[in-house]
């Protein structure tokens, strides 16, 4: 199988997958803010929503860690692009090289 076609399959699947986790960061921060407002027009108590609020921050949480990791694995699976010897741009253009030694050189 051709790289370049295997990479623009796991390119596709990576920004997918980071839409998916910043669509929900950002359903997770609005539910933060409705369940904020809720609770303020009904005048019920801070005291007893805050285990429910706190669980939605603990989510929060956990999804910009996904959110990190998954820029992270990002920028790694770009580098590794480049080593496999995939050059391609944004725009689906792209220039593959030669995997060949004669494309490495030895660093200190």
């Amino acid at each position: 199988m051709d790289k370049v076609l295997v990479a623009r399959r796991v390119a596709g699947k990576l920004h997918a997958t980071e839409a998916a986790v910043d669509a929900a960061l950002a359903e997770a921060t609005e539910l933060m803010g409705e369940m904020i407002r809720g609770r303020q027009e009904t005048k019920i108590s801070a005291i007893s929503t805050d285990p429910s609020m706190a669980k939605v921050s603990a989510a929060i949480a956990a999804l910009a860690q996904a959110r990190t990791a998954m820029v992270e694995a990002h920028a790694e699976l770009d580098e590794l692009r480049l080593r496999v010897g995939i050059r391609t741009r944004m725009d689906g253009s792209e220039q593959k090289v030669e995997e060949t030694s004669a494309n490495l050189r030895e660093v200190a």
